[in-house]
């Protein structure tokens, strides 16, 4: 079957000025002029795009598919401004669920509670509460009560939010008090969502600290038309090993959030000075150098993505030198070809990001966190001072030294919005690390999909002979009509037609996803 869209505009390298395309059996099959399409695809269904724009689908590096679910289907505390109004929040999920554990996510520091806040509110009711950033967590005494030993566990205070192993435990009680119709639908809910924000992939980082080998298998079983990729955050000693969990896991590789320490707002992220509003703490470092060296090399030698969540300037750097040992053993030709991948990579210094483009590193990075949390009075000045937060999430400094990078979310961390991703990364808060939006569109689709280990060179583009995975969108404006020197192109060179993407100035609306269609199947409109 043949389906010919035409009356849009299509961004393609190979034909700017495209307004139409047709798609054969899940193939992009050509692109150009409707007039000279209607003529050579007669006998085709007929979709006049009305103007919309059509631009290659987008692929989240980075998500949390049930945890993501469960709050766009429970508890969301992103919008509570204070102490009040995030308690008030939970008592009107109470009121609405009586009696079901409560899961929610994303307080920030101005709506941090106490358990005896909690307490007060839901009573006995077993209540899990992550903050933004999802490395931290408030938990009810009714929660803390089902889990055996948790006062000995590192991260442990019995009224402050819960950290490290004790917050992994607590996590994985409250996971396990869901239902199984809670976690489909959750699941469900997460991507639904990414269809329709126009993304067709998503990178599942999964691992025993965080969903469980349970939460997995059931992401694995879940048919669902956007594509999962998953990545199982386990370290191991021996390529042995690597192969065995590699085999029972299903995972596309041992990386994503396998944890060499956490993250700023909780401030257990691992870090080389002390915290500037906590200066007795550098942070948590949960692998040494011999776990990371030893995971690299089984890896490597098995031939098996390996990688690493890396935030603090100490973990990066513990990461670094671990890549740089597994060089030496192994040579750069078989470090590249595993497609090794860094997590978020926040505090990089130039001298180390050289390394890691010459290495054939990945790195997988969320330019919502500089939106949410950058510039001279956010998050980070905050945790780290202004000077140090200045140099944190260096996307020009990535991209300059040849480093691959890719986009995501962290959902739920930040939403899953590949125009705001694009938006942030070419408007970076701090001078000097912004990429154009060419670059971080390319980011979000093809070095997306790199990342992933599809290097094909057509999936992420729209070419004949290309898998049809696209997203079709209402935009207000378009680069075209601004001035010439501020038209993001594809291509560097500004006498080429490559066609333009839309216009991402402060103030511009986004564009709002009309379709998104993966390899022929339309998965939303």
């Amino acid at each position: 079957m043949t389906t010919l869209l035409f009356n849009g505009r299509v961004h393609s390298p190979s034909h700017p000025d495209a307004s139409a395309i047709a798609v054969r059996d899940g193939v992009v099959a050509w692109l150009g002029d409707d007039a000279v399409g209607l003529a050579q695809f007669g006998d085709a269904e007929m979709i006049d795009l009305d103007g919309g724009f059509v631009a290659p689908a987008f692929v989240d590096t980075h998500v949390h598919l049930t945890a993501t679910g469960l709050q766009l289907t429970g508890l969301d505390l992103t919008a509570a401004t204070c102490r009040e109004h995030c308690l008030r929040l939970i008592a009107e999920y109470l009121a609405a669920h009586p009696g079901r554990p409560i899961w929610g996510h994303g307080w920030a520091d101005a709506t941090l509670l106490t358990t005896t806040d909690l307490d007060g509110i839901v009573g006995g009711v077993p209540t899990y509460l992550s903050r933004v950033d999802a490395h931290s967590a408030v938990a009810s005494t009714g929660l803390r009560e089902l889990v055996s030993g948790l006062s000995a566990v590192p991260g442990f205070d019995p009224q402050l939010p819960l950290s490290a192993q004790a917050h992994h435990l607590v996590r994985a009680e409250a996971r396990r008090l869901l239902t199984v119709e809670q976690r489909d639908d959750a699941r469900r809910a997460a991507l639904d969502a990414a269809a329709a924000a126009g993304i067709v992939a998503v990178h599942e980082c999964a691992g025993p600290e965080i969903g469980g080998i349970a939460d997995w298998d059931e992401l694995r079983a879940y048919q669902h038309g956007v594509d999962v990729v998953g990545y199982w955050g386990e370290a191991v000693s021996s390529a042995a090993q690597a192969r065995a969990l590699i085999e029972a896991t299903g995972a596309h590789g041992l990386a994503g959030d396998l944890f060499v320490d956490g993250a700023l707002g909780s401030r257990t992220a691992w870090l080389c000075e002390p915290y500037a509003d906590a200066p007795a703490s550098t942070g948590n470092r949960y692998l040494d150098s011999d776990a990371i060296a030893e995971h690299l090399f089984a890896c490597t030698e098995a031939g098996v993505t390996a990688g690493f969540h890396v935030i603090g300037d100490a973990a990066v750097t513990a990461a670094v030198d671990a890549l740089g040992v597994a060089v030496e053993r192994f040579g750069i030709a078989m470090v590249a070809r595993c497609g090794h991948r860094l997590e978020h990579l926040e505090m990089v210094s130039a001298e180390q990001a050289a390394k890691l483009g010459a290495w054939g590193i990945t790195a997988s990075v969320q330019p919502g966190f500089d939106a949410l949390w950058g510039g001279p009075d956010g998050m980070y000045a905050r945790r780290l001072g202004r000077d140090r937060a200045a140099s944190l999430n260096p996307l020009a400094v990535l991209a300059s030294a040849g480093v691959r990078l890719s986009f995501g979310s962290d959902t739920p961390v930040t939403p899953m919005d590949p125009w705001a991703w694009v938006r942030a990364a070419s408007q970076h808060q701090s001078p000097g690390s912004a990429i154009s939006v060419r670059a971080a569109f390319a980011a979000a689709t093809r070095g997306a999909w790199r990342a992933g280990g599809v290097r094909d060179g057509l999936i992420g583009t729209l070419v004949a002979g290309a898998p049809a995975s696209y997203a079709v969108w209402e935009t207000d404006d378009f680069a075209v009509s601004a001035p010439a020197d501020s038209v993001q192109r594809w291509s560097t060179d500004s006498r080429s037609r490559v066609s333009a993407l839309p216009r991402l100035e402060p103030g511009d609306p986004s564009p709002r996803c009309r379709q998104t269609v993966h390899r022929g199947m339309v998965l939303h409109g």
